[in-house]
């Protein structure tokens, strides 16, 4: 079996687009291969910044021969259809045969396809999958008709085995296909020819080209830690940076340089990103945490050990640099003006649109202000500091430093309000507040931070609700599945909360602000709004609104605080949040499950009064999980459901509803004493520990259960002669029902 060598050779690729462009050309000629029924033992793609390469070992030096027998119309059909049957199959008539069956004699023909050579189908697959390959950008260049992402140089395909080599004869817009390639565009331009995969890659290594960007990548990583190291540094570790410089070069050199003593003052973080957005160098650092060298990674080696090129790195460097310094100090003097810094960074933000619909950044950081300080008792902060973090938070998205490197939003904001002298609580969430942004990423735990980043998160979700632009398939433009991810884990994080029902306030006061922010000027002119509708017209709507919530501080004030918003019954009535309500809900199931929650589970718990609540949701749907793994779970759930079974067939006979209370007085036998007595004893312990949001204790005493019930189906018959009895034990039955129902809708269990 031979062999297969295929290489695309051309101008530079752009590094981002290497890795998935091998892959496509592996699948593109791997599956055209297989379609023309040709097999193959295996396949590897590569990929450099010249070139795509494939090897594609033991292919099937031929595709077999097939017969296919294709049955036609009737002997005595028209003459036109019989035409047409014989000019799809390419046969004569004399060439077919006839079968009989109960519904007449049809024609049928033998369709023979003789097998191809490999070297035939190879050049019709690569010929299709070079014309159609899926670039992101391609260009045509010169005469041709053919678009490739650079120009394309060289084909190199060729058929090899034991015997020998062979070119596989290919043409596309006048380059064709042959066994030549050639080596480091500097250092070995002189083609050369091949004669198999092996020989391929150990003569481009002669050649000074590495053709696996993987022993680049690792080449580059050792060779740097190594030198960090020897100079007493540390590399600052970026996967994402690594992958596409090992994408620029084909021979990779690493060289260290020292960054200029005026730039070591510089964040650290400015620093790095600096580095890495414009050159794509590595950052090393001392023990102390201070970035003081940079690591390059040329293309080629030279006489002088890279002393030029890293000298011209070193100026442009401190072009860069400089330019970072520049923004750096001039923000540093609005954040060191005193009193009201912020002030012109906030001006220039109301002239920032966050959404046409929504105005402008200044008035959506007054909207999360509010929010973050309703917020802030609930989860431990401090309301004024709450509010303070929350309006500085965004304000560095008008500094020089951050126009310049937007990833860097929220870092910077931490920087200047310690150059402020602001609490170190706002400072922290300035940096905070954005977090969590993935599946992987920390979310904050201190109080401040806390009710910034769910103000923020939360602002975000209603608003865009409101307006109607929801998540729509895989189109998720303001990421608001992120929004959501981010506020169930922040509340799952976070404890404390008081068994409030902390959603649906959270969402009902951000969207209500949302709502009232495009119908009047400034927040002052809504809470003047607010305060009319319970008939307080103060001179300060913020402070007055303070002394309204602040003696329900220490207690439970969620009612309260809905009852300020509006009418609770609305409230649950609002489609809008309903269906924001319903998008969490979904965002927590992916969640749990991602957590190896059972989706039955999940289900289980988004019933009854308290799916407004997140963190609530997830502890018992933990809890559940936890206590279904058990045989006490797995034996109370089947407890569970010959119970309700039974009722529910009871219930719908009898027209009734069995729930008004069965009387221990009326029980007949010991094993319904004993359950009586288990649900009066385990009630207490369910309701006190559902009360604390203790759901594992919850579960152990609903597990108290199992026995008493297993133990009531095995001795009594529920549906008695007697019909005093039955109505009794049927309440009985509804009793274990409600009771395991306090905590979840156990009958969604194994559905």
């Amino acid at each position: 079996m031979p062999d297969l060598l295929i290489e695309l050779f051309s101008e530079e690729i752009p590094a981002r687009m290497q890795r998935r462009a091998a892959a496509d050309l592996r699948q593109r000629v791997t599956d055209g291969l297989v379609e023309a029924g040709l097999t193959y033992a295996g396949a590897v793609a590569h990929c450099t910044p010249r070139r795509l390469a494939l090897s594609v070992q033991g292919l099937t030096a031929e595709s077999p021969t097939t017969t296919e027998t294709r049955r036609g119309p009737r002997v005595d059909a028209p003459e036109k259809a019989i035409e047409g049957f014989l000019r799809s199959t390419g046969l004569a008539r004399a060439d077919l045969t006839e079968l009989e069956e109960k519904k007449g004699t049809f024609l049928v023909a033998e369709i023979t396809t003789p097998g191809r050579p490999a070297a035939e189908i190879v050049a019709e697959v690569l010929d299709r999958a070079i014309r159609d390959f899926p670039w992101p950008k391609s260009m045509r260049w010169g005469a041709g008709s053919l678009r490739w992402v650079r120009p394309l140089r060289r084909i190199l395909c060729i058929l090899s085995d034991e015997e020998g080599a062979e070119v596989v004869p290919l043409d596309i817009d006048g380059i064709e296909a042959g066994d030549v390639t050639e080596g480091h565009r500097f250092m070995a331009p002189d083609p050369f020819r091949v004669t198999g995969f092996d020989d391929y890659e150990a003569k481009l290594k002669r050649a000074f080209v590495v053709l696996s960007s993987e022993e680049r990548a690792e080449h580059i990583r050792q060779d740097m830690t190594n030198q960090a190291f020897a100079a007493g540094l540390e590399i600052v570790a970026d996967e994402g940076l690594l992958a596409e410089v090992a994408g620029l070069v084909e021979w990779p050199v690493v060289l260290m340089g020292r960054i200029g003593e005026d730039f070591l003052d510089l964040p650290p973080e400015v620093l790095q990103t600096s580095m890495k957005e414009h050159q794509k160098f590595f950052s090393a650092r001392a023990r102390d945490g201070r970035i003081t060298h940079f690591v390059t990674v040329a293309n080629r080696e030279t006489p002088d050990d890279g002393a030029t090129i890293l000298d011209g790195n070193s100026r442009v460097l401190a072009a860069r640099l400089s330019d970072a310094k520049f923004f750096w100090e001039n923000d540093l003097r609005v954040a060191k003006a005193g009193d009201g810094w912020e002030a012109p960074w906030l001006d220039a933000l109301s002239n920032v649109t966050f959404h046409a619909k929504l105005g402008s950044q200044r008035e959506r950081i007054d909207r999360i202000a509010a929010l973050a300080r309703e917020i802030a008792p609930a989860v431990g902060a401090d309301p004024e500091t709450a509010e303070r973090a929350a309006r500085l938070a965004k304000a560095d998205l008008s500094s020089e430093m951050v126009y310049e490197f937007p990833e860097l939003q929220g870092l910077m904001g931490r920087y200047y309000a310690e150059a402020a002298g602001e609490d170190p609580a706002v400072a922290q969430a300035a940096q905070e507040h954005y977090s969590p942004l993935g599946p992987s990423d920390d979310v904050p735990t201190a109080p401040v931070s806390v009710a910034v980043a769910l103000a923020d998160k939360l602002d975000t979700l209603a608003g865009f609700w409101a307006i109607d632009e929801k998540p729509t398939g895989s189109k998720d433009p303001y990421a608001l599945r992120r929004a959501a991810l981010g506020v169930i884990r922040i509340l799952e994080a976070v404890t404390g909360f008081g068994g409030m029902d902390r959603q649906l306030l959270l969402a009902s006061v951000a969207h209500d602000l949302q709502k009232s922010s495009r119908t009047v000027a400034t927040f002052d002119d809504h809470m003047e709004m607010l305060f009319a509708r319970f008939g307080v017209t103060p001179e300060n709507p913020g402070r007055a609104l303070d002394e309204l919530v602040s003696p329900h501080r220490g207690t439970l004030n969620a009612a309260f605080i809905v009852e300020m918003m509006g009418d609770r019954r609305a409230v649950d009535a609002d489609p809008v949040l309903s269906d924001l309500l319903s998008f969490l809900h979904d965002r927590l199931k992916v969640h749990l499950r991602d957590e190896g929650i059972r989706h039955d589970v999940i289900d289980a718990c988004l019933t009854g009064d308290r799916t407004d609540d997140l963190a609530d949701l997830t502890a018992r749907a933990k809890a559940l999980d936890a206590f279904l793994k058990t045989d006490n779970g797995e034996n109370l759930i089947q407890g569970y459901r010959r119970a309700k079974n039974i009722l529910d067939q009871a219930e719908e006979k009898d027209g009734v509803e069995y729930s008004y209370g069965a009387d221990p007085k009326l029980a007949e036998t010991d094993e319904e004493r004993a359950l009586f007595d288990a649900l009066d004893a385990a009630r207490p312990g369910i309701d006190a520990a559902l009360a604390s949001e203790d759901y594992p204790a919850a579960m152990e005493a609903l597990a108290a259960l199992r026995a008493p019930i297993d133990a009531f189906f095995e001795a009594v018959q529920v549906n008695a002669e007697a019909e005093i009895l039955r109505r009794n034990r049927l309440n009985l039955l509804s009793e274990i029902v409600r009771t395991c129902a306090k905590i979840a809708d156990l009958s969604r269990v194994g559905s």
